[in-house]
């Protein structure tokens, strides 16, 4: 236990400077510059037809002078005080519109000059679209005419987008509520210039409250004060002429939603006592129901400050949570109870109720159904059948249910009872269509249904639509696609009768391009859009989904790409990269399954190492690190074990081959995967360096749960011990590269993770190097913050695995 506990102290012992590299901002040789520089294609929305199309354009990325600009990090929001929006947010910065049969698309008129474009919503009966437009002193609210193509301003800068979606269309479609800055608003308090009037203090009354490692929370009366501040928004009426009228006075609005018919509108607030201890979403909350005119119906629901809730992965809240309008019924709200008081460790035949109410609210709730594991979610048809599934992550469990919603006598029926991380089994999904409010149900005809699933077997994808009888839980298969060389995916339906889908068609060099497929008439697809591949240098490369067997038999497998021009016949040895994320399992069975498919478009981006194909390197992308722990064990009980082995068997599957020279392999990876590679450049021999990015290596830093460990770091101090990297600093004799966002948000990944972790390792004389993005957060956003860090990947790469001594 001596060593368990040392890993708690800071290394004071470390505090001496360390040198610095005093560097710009770098690029990375023009072979990679040439794939990040890339154009984006566009993002694609689509109406319920599919037959219009909005084409959005972006950037790839921000400048690091928009992620430089002034940020506050106030109870698990980041937010642009002169802008009242997220500071993080990404733009478009055009539109087009094109019909399906179009060939060309046309170009929206009367855009805003220099346009940062963002919260696309179609209104109900899709003819026209709302959006935002960000400029320096704030957020504008527009909207498009889908038939002319014009786009007009109908609200100034005077969106509070700071807390949820800012606005929302009433079902008509004649006006939108939006959140406005409320009048005369108090200026924001600045800390630096602010005399403090007394400590901050925190108290423990005695009750557990182990929560996770959460990140920009409130710190002080200041920072509740400027939450506050920007929280607050009076809610208007704005019709499609820019007329604004009065619907609620000031508040801290957090989300707003109409019902189906449009008759009420259910208000979510936040309200005080705020939190140091917890995030936004569990400060006090009520929710009110109003008439569509603003009048006050009654308040649903009030949660109190939830600081404290049982432990476990499975733990909840008492009380109404998930409160939602049924699809199906004109103004129905239902919600999910525990049964269990939200403690997974209380033992009860159901853990969940869901109950509903029927506008006016007045009569009493009525019980639904109730669910054996935690409720998920609800899809509704009709009055006579309705869809609950629930979830229980220690058993990777999942069941689907039919249900009657109109008779709580008859016994659900479970249509589907199975582990979700067993994708070969998965039934698909239902499909859906918009009814006469625009809300999605599940599609019937008579009993009837249908599902769309992805088709993931061990002979590859094969995409599927079945025919579902409810009744008598017989499928029939209607389609199943397979081709030898593309990789088409079924999208979504648009006329089932029709025989009318949408399909995504991709293949290894072809860019994913949307096509409209008629099953009945047994036609080939025809496109609806036609995007380029951007990547045109890297489409020659050879490509491969590889499948091999760690040494206790488990299959896995991984995608290979050889260098760009090399000759598998003459097979010179090269270095290799392998990228990995570990995941959990709790059986064998279902960690072999490979969804992976040879046909996907080669798509490099900063996440992935595939840039390097372009410089002589082997590339193992996405290779399996699955860790196992069947019946009563946790597969972090045998973490590193299986973590060695899975590296292991990855670098004897490409070796096997002929293709590298085992003596130059690196391994990288981001967060987890981060996590993964510090231990296994610590507990093995079989790399020459690795890369390292915005993880986590102390443990103890996290001491209520990672990842998928809900054991407390008291519960279990050994696994903690032993999978901390940063408890085995003294051993890490392999070049490791770290890099870190600056302002990492991510829970559990705070920038000083990699910090310490490097003052650990250069203070035992190991060989690393630190690399901190200024302002970056868990992911990196900034092209001169991308650019530097594919720079600083090449250069470690070419010192330490490149020129490394070869066999």
């Amino acid at each position: 236990m001596k060593k368990i506990l040392l890993i708690s102290i800071i290394l004071a012992s470390f505090t001496m400077g360390f040198a610095q590299d005093n560097l710009t901002y770098q690029q990375p040789s023009q072979e990679i510059m040439e794939l990040v520089d890339a154009p984006l294609a566009p993002s694609v929305r689509l109406n319920k037809n599919a037959d219009v199309i909005l084409l959005l354009y972006r950037d790839a990325f921000k400048s690091i002078a928009e992620l430089s600009q002034k940020e506050m990090r106030l109870g698990g929001l980041r937010i642009n005080p002169a802008t009242n929006s997220s500071s993080r947010a990404n733009y478009y910065k055009n539109i087009e519109v094109k019909g399906a049969k179009d060939k060309t698309a046309k170009q929206v008129m009367g855009l805003p000059k220099n346009a940062r474009l963002g919260s696309i919503s179609w209104s109900p009966d899709e003819t026209k679209v709302a959006f935002t437009n960000t400029v320096n002193n704030g957020v504008e609210l527009w909207v498009m005419d889908v038939a002319t193509l014009k786009a007009h301003k109908i609200m100034d800068a005077e969106i509070n987008a700071n807390l949820g979606s800012s606005f929302s269309w009433f079902r008509d479609g004649s006006a939108l509520i939006v959140k406005k800055l409320p009048a005369n608003r108090k200026a924001l308090n600045e800390k630096s210039t602010s005399i403090p009037t007394g400590p901050t203090i925190s108290t423990s009354d005695g009750e557990k409250a182990q929560n996770r490692t959460y990140q920009d929370l409130l710190q002080d009366k200041y920072d509740e004060e400027n939450f506050e501040i920007l929280a607050e928004s009076e809610l208007v009426k704005v019709t499609l002429d820019g007329k604004q009228t009065p619907f609620l006075p000031k508040a801290m609005y957090w989300w707003v939603s109409f019902s189906p018919d449009g008759s009420y509108v259910m208000v979510n607030t936040l309200h005080k006592p705020f939190s140091y201890l917890v995030p936004y979403n569990r400060f006090p909350r009520k929710s009110t129901i109003y008439t569509k005119d603003g009048k006050m119906v009654k308040v649903f629901d009030e949660k109190p400050l939830i600081e404290v809730q049982p432990k476990g992965f499975m733990a909840t809240s008492e009380g109404k949570r998930s409160i939602s309008w049924r699809a199906d019924r004109p103004s129905t709200l239902y919600w999910a109870e525990a049964q269990d008081k939200g403690d997974p460790v209380v033992e009860v035949d159901f853990r969940d109720a869901i109950y509903q109410q029927d506008a006016p609210f007045t009569s009493d709730a009525t019980l639904l159904v109730k669910t054996i594991n935690r409720y998920s979610g609800v899809q509704w048809a009709n009055d006579k059948y309705a869809v609950v599934v629930d979830y229980w992550i220690n058993t990777r469990n999942v069941k689907t249910y039919l249900f009657n919603p109109s008779d709580n006598t008859q016994k659900p029926k479970i249509l589907w009872d199975r582990n979700y991380n067993d994708r070969y089994s998965d039934p698909g999904n239902f499909v859906t269509k918009k009814n006469k409010y625009g809300w999605n149900v599940i599609e019937l005809d008579g009993t009837k249904a249908y599902l769309i699933g992805a088709g993931y077997s061990k002979d590859g994808k094969k995409p599927f639509i079945d025919e579902y009888d409810l009744n008598s839980k017989n499928s029939k298969r209607k389609l199943q696609l397979h081709n030898v060389d593309k990789l088409e995916s079924i999208v979504m339906a648009i006329n089932v009768k029709k025989g009318e889908y949408l399909t995504s068609v991709q293949s290894k060099t072809d860019y994913p391009n949307y096509y409209i497929r008629n099953i009945k008439r047994r036609t080939s697809p025809y496109a609806i859009t036609f995007f380029e591949n951007p990547f045109k240098s890297i489409e020659s490369v050879h490509k491969e989904i590889i499948k091999y067997k760690r040494a206790d038999g488990l299959e896995l497998s991984a995608t290979m790409y050889l260098p760009l021009g090399y000759d598998t016949l003459k097979k010179e040895k090269m270095p290799m990269i392998m990228w990995a994320y570990p995941k959990e399992f709790k059986d064998k069975k279902n960690a072999s399954q490979s969804t992976a498919s040879d046909n996907s478009f080669t798509y490099p981006y900063y996440g992935n190492p595939i840039y390097w194909v372009t410089k002589g390197y082997v590339v193992l992308d996405d290779a399996a690190f699955p860790i196992i722990g069947e019946g009563d064990a946790e597969p972090n009980d045998n973490f590193m074990e299986q973590l060695v082995s899975n590296a292991k068997a990855a670098i004897d599957a490409v070796d096997e081959r002929g293709f590298i020279d085992r003596k130059r392999v690196a391994v990288g990876g981001h967060s987890y995967g981060a996590f993964m590679t510090a231990n296994l450049l610590t507990h093995s021999d079989l790399f020459a360096c690795g890369v390292a990015r915005s993880g986590a290596y102390n443990r103890t830093l996290t001491p209520f749960g990672f990842q998928s460990e809900e054991r407390s770091y008291w519960e279990a101090p050994e696994v903690y011990y032993k999978m901390s990297p940063f408890s085995h600093a003294d051993k890490m004799k392999t070049p490791l590269l770290l890099i870190h966002g600056a302002a990492d948000n991510n829970a559990g990944t705070y920038p000083m993770q990699s910090e310490r972790y490097f003052n650990a390792i250069k203070g035992l004389g190991g060989p690393a190097r630190l690399v901190m993005l200024p302002n970056e957060s868990h992911g990196y956003s900034a092209k001169e913050s991308v650019m530097h860090m594919l720079w600083e990947q090449d250069q470690w790469f070419e010192k330490y695995l490149k020129k490394a001594d070869k066999k």
